[in-house]
C-alpha cells in the first residue's frame, strides 16, 4: 500500500466519531465458566481467530500493552489523523477475570505510552494524572466483560473506576435463560439486569454485545429480544454490537452444524431482521459495528459478507426508511456520504429524551437539526437524588485540541459541549440535587475544569 501523499487522510471514516481508538489486547486466557457453544479455542484471545488483525498484531508485539499503543499511535500519524483524543479499548476477553497485577500494569502501560515518556511512571495515578496534560490524551477507556463477573463482584465497579474507565462492554449476546443454559453462556438474565444497573448508578456508559441466530433462537425470537431490549427498563443500553452467530472452526458449534442440527442465518434472512432492528432502535442508543471480521478460513458457515452493513445502510436511505439510532445520524458520516451539490442544515435545536432506565430517570440531550442530523449529546441520569453526566460527546471529524473548526466537517470546538453540560446542569439543579458529578476520562479532566469543576475522587463534580 502506497504511504499517504500529502495532506492525504487515509481511511478518514476512523476519526469521523469525533475521537481516534486505539485497539489493545489482553494476553490468552480461557474464560472462568468454560467455553460456549459458539466460540473457538484456538490457542489465542478467547472468541478470537489466529488471523484476525488485533490478533496478529498483538502477536507480533508479544501482547505489550505499551508497544501496541505505540504501533496504532504510528499508524494513525502516518495515516494523518489526529492522536490527541485517544478512545482505549482492552480487548482480549474478560478483562477483570485477569489476575490483578497484570490488569494493573497493562493499564499503566498504556499510559506510559500515551504519556510518551522514556522513563516509566512509578504508579497507575502518576501515570493517569500526567495524562491529564500529554500530548495524546485518554479521553475514554473501554473494557469489555460478562455481566456476572460485575453482577457478582461489589468491587468491580471502584476497579473499573480505579482505572480511569468510562465505558463497559458486556456480552449479554441473548435474553434467554434456557438459551442461556444451552449454549454453556455461564450466567442468567438476572446477571445482566443487575451489571447494568451497578454500572449505570456508577455513571458508566454501558455497551451489549447481542448476537442473532444463536441455537435454539429464531428470526421471531430474536426480533422479540430487541423488542424488549428497549421497551423493558431492566436493559436499554446506551450502544449495543450486533454478531450473527457464525459457525467457526474450533468451535463445539461445528459438530452441530455438521450433524445438521444447527444452520446460520443467510445473508438474506439477515438483511430482512438487521433492517427490522434498526427502525426499532431509540434514538439515544449507537450501533457500534454490525457484524465480526472473521478470516474466511476460519468460517465453517455464516455469511462472509464483512461490509453488510454499508449495503443495508445505503438500502435504507434509497427506501428513505426513518433511522434514529445514533451512527446513522451522526454529522460526520453524514457529510461523508453527502451527494454532489447537497449541504447540511446547520440551524441547530437541542432536544430531549426522558426515559425510565435500572431503577432510574435519564435524560439524552441532542443537539439536531431539522433533518434530525446529530452533532452533540450528552447523557445524564438521576437516581437516588445523585446526579452524574455518564457521557459528552460532540461528533464529527476530530480536532486537535485547542484547533478551532474551519470548516462544517466538524462541530467540535463550537462551543456545543459547553451548552450540552449547562442544560444537563439545569435539569439537574431543577430535580433538587446539590451537585452534578461527570464520569470523566483521564484526558478531558482540563476541560471539565475549565467548566467549574473539580476532582471528586474517580470523578468531577460540582456544587450548586
Amino acid at each position: 500500500m502506497k504511504p499517504p501523499q500529502k495532506n492525504e487522510v487515509r481511511k478518514p471514516s476512523k476519526t469521523l466519531a469525533g475521537v481516534t481508538p486505539i485497539a489493545v489486547m489482553t494476553y490468552p486466557k480461557k474464560c472462568k465458566h468454560g467455553t460456549c457453544l459458539y466460540c473457538p479455542s484456538l490457542n489465542v484471545p478467547q472468541s478470537y481467530t489466529p488471523k484476525s488483525p488485533p490478533v496478529l498484531r498483538a502477536e507480533r508485539l508479544k501482547y505489550s500493552a505499551s508497544e501496541q499503543v505505540k504501533s496504532r499511535l504510528q499508524a494513525f500519524q502516518v495515516m494523518h489523523h489526529p492522536t490527541d483524543k485517544i478512545e482505549l479499548i482492552i480487548m482480549g476477553g474478560n478483562f477483570l477475570d485477569y489476575p490483578k497485577d497484570y490488569k494493573k500494569e497493562f493499564i499503566k502501560a498504556c499510559y506510559d505510552a500515551l504519556n510518551n515518556k522514556i522513563k516509566k511512571s512509578k504508579s497507575l495515578e502518576q501515570a493517569k494524572k500526567i495524562n491529564e496534560k500529554a500530548k495524546h490524551r485518554c479521553v475514554a477507556l473501554c473494557i469489555e466483560s460478562r455481566p456476572d463477573t460485575i453482577a457478582n463482584n461489589k468491587d468491580s465497579i471502584r476497579e473499573l473506576l480505579s482505572y480511569g474507565c468510562t465505558r463497559v462492554e458486556l456480552g449479554v449476546q441473548c435474553l434467554d435463560d434456557k438459551i442461556y443454559k444451552k449454549i454453556n453462556r455461564g450466567h442468567k438474565i438476572k446477571e445482566v439486569i443487575e451489571a447494568t444497573k451497578m454500572l449505570k448508578e456508577a455513571g458508566f456508559k454501558i455497551g451489549y454485545h447481542m448476537m442473532l441466530g444463536l441455537p435454539f433462537s429464531n428470526p421471531r425470537k430474536d426480533l422479540q429480544m430487541f423488542k424488549k431490549l428497549f421497551s423493558n427498563q431492566n436493559f436499554k443500553p446506551d450502544q449495543i454490537k450486533i454478531y450473527p452467530c457464525q459457525v467457526i472452526r474450533g468451535a463445539k458449534l461445528e459438530q452441530l452444524y455438521k450433524q445438521k442440527k444447527y444452520k446460520p442465518y443467510t445473508k438474506s434472512q439477515l438483511e430482512i431482521i438487521i433492517t427490522k432492528i434498526l427502525r426499532l432502535i431509540p434514538n439515544y442508543c449507537r450501533v457500534m459495528r454490525i457484524m465480526r471480521e472473521i478470516p474466511p478460513e476460519f468460517l465453517v458457515a455464516g455469511t462472509t459478507r464483512i461490509d453488510l452493513r454499508r449495503d443495508l445502510e445505503q438500502e435504507i436511505r434509497n427506501k428513505k426508511l426513518k433511522i434514529k439510532e445514533i451512527r446513522m445520524r451522526e454529522i460526520g458520516f453524514n457529510i461523508r456520504d453527502l451527494k454532489p451539490g447537497k449541504k447540511i442544515n446547520q440551524q441547530l435545536k437541542l432536544k430531549t429524551t426522558e426515559y425510565n432506565a435500572s431503577s432510574g430517570r435519564e435524560y439524552f440531550l441532542e443537539f439536531v437539526n431539522k433533518d434530525n442530523i446529530l452533532f452533540g449529546l450528552a447523557r445524564l441520569r438521576i437516581s437516588n437524588n445523585k446526579a452524574i453526566i455518564r457521557e459528552l460527546h460532540v461528533y464529527g471529524k476530530s480536532l486537535e485540541i485547542g484547533e478551532k473548526s474551519k470548516s462544517n466537517i466538524t462541530s467540535q470546538h463550537k462551543g456545543l459541549g459547553k451548552l450540552l453540560m449547562k442544560k444537563a446542569e439545569e435539569i439537574s439543579r431543577k430535580s433538587g440535587v446539590k451537585r452534578v458529578y461527570v464520569i470523566s476520562g483521564v484526558g478531558v479532566r482540563e476541560y471539565y475544569k475549565k467548566l467549574g469543576y473539580k476532582v471528586d475522587g474517580y470523578y468531577v463534580s460540582k456544587k450548586f
